[in-house]
């Protein structure tokens, strides 16, 4: 197999990882909800204003148990865009509802939320936003349309930490939110995963369903004198050495989105000129977003023109990929869609292309990989 020499990801390691995963083992604790796990809620609580965050081993979990909370079953529908990874749409397919799928954006992969409204019938539950690549989706608009007909928001916020919205940080605004710390995110624990609950009345129960159905965590808190099966749950929280990693990437978040921002900048100052001869288009960020610098992408004018440039760049040693590929045209569920068309989610899945990113990506690799590209033809 051939080793590229600029791959498309390379986990960042801040240092105090094995540190703190070293004193996770000997504190004679390295199941989950230890002190690891309680300094990164208190983290995203304390910085982002979440009403409780709860650490996941992945952000499908935090997605299934979003489902749960909310009181999804057969027959309630959810609306989420078609360009999406799997597991926004499967967390509630899992619980028996219908998946309702929305077309992007015209500028952006995001959600077109000038599209939900008409998707909206007496059985939809909830609204699923996915701010793709850390770019906020117009939150003004979807609780709007929410308020207006009852309905609970989930910000898929996987690609979105340290990210926001009219100075409002993403996760925060909806019902409940989930993030991904998957070893391609900015900050990473190889996988792993958060909810964020703002629903007050949520709070109570998602720790229910985060502990196996059980109120073993009031237990612990001395709230109760014991503990048993009160609910519907599942194992949800990772252990005190996933924890223990992730907490060594959040002290070092602000450095990490520096150098992303930085990375970020550099590709788009020097693509811009061969974008705009090539008839390719750049990241978009509305003046209601920011940039986290979370990936960097480009929308290719035709499928051919990516393939080839894919193919080009693998050549020469710089691995870049294509991205989600439309759920409603996936094998699993196209037989079974029956909506309208949805062409911006079907254009991106057909034309959009991924850089190589990730923190350590020098500014002499970034120059190479910029190089490279305005010389393909």
């Amino acid at each position: 197999m051939k080793e590229y020499n600029i791959p498309f990801n390379k986990p960042y390691l801040t240092g105090k990882e094995m540190h703190y995963m070293y004193q996770a083992v000997y504190s004679g604790k390295i199941s989950g909800n230890g002190i690891f796990t309680q300094k990164c809620q208190k983290y995203f609580e304390g910085n982002y204003g979440f009403k409780k965050a709860l650490l996941t081993t992945s952000c499908t979990d935090a997605l299934e148990m979003s489902a749960m909370l909310s009181g999804m079953k057969h027959g309630d529908e959810v609306i989420i865009p078609s360009f999406t990874f799997v597991s926004t749409a499967v967390a509630f397919l899992t619980r028996g509802a219908k998946i309702v799928f929305a077309d992007s954006r015209a500028d952006h992969p995001g959600i077109d939320e000038d599209k939900i409204e008409s998707l909206v019938t007496p059985k939809t539950k909830a609204i699923v936003p996915v701010h793709y690549a850390g770019v906020a989706c117009d939150m003004d608009k979807i609780m709007k349309i929410a308020h207006r007909h009852n309905l609970l928001v989930i910000e898929d916020a996987a690609h979105a930490v340290d990210s926001f919205y009219k100075g409002k940080p993403l996760g925060s605004i909806g019902d409940l939110a989930t993030f991904s710390f998957h070893e391609t995110k900015n900050v990473n624990s190889g996988e792993g995963g958060l909810l964020a609950i703002n629903k007050k009345d949520f709070i109570n129960r998602s720790e229910i369903i985060w502990e196996k159905g059980t109120n073993r965590a009031e237990f612990f808190r001395g709230e109760v004198n014991k503990y048993g099966w009160v609910d519907i749950g599942s194992s949800f929280l990772p252990s005190e050495i996933i924890a223990a990693y992730l907490w060594a990437q959040l002290e070092n978040l602000e450095r990490i989105q520096h150098r992303r921002k930085e990375i970020f900048n550099i590709y788009f100052e020097g693509l811009t000129d061969w974008a705009l001869e090539n008839n390719v288009q750049l990241p978009v960020i509305p003046e209601y977003a920011t940039n986290n610098g979370h990936m960097f992408y480009m929308i290719c004018s035709k499928p051919e023109q990516r393939d080839s440039l894919i193919a080009y760049l693998k050549k020469n040693g710089v691995y870049a990929v294509f991205h989600y590929l439309s759920l409603h045209q996936s094998e699993f569920f196209k037989l079974q869609y029956s909506g309208a068309e949805l062409p911006n989610a079907d254009r991106y899945s057909e034309t959009l292309l991924r850089l190589p990113f990730y923190f350590e990506l020098t500014d002499d690799e970034i120059s190479r990989i910029i190089n490279l590209i305005k010389n393909f033809k």
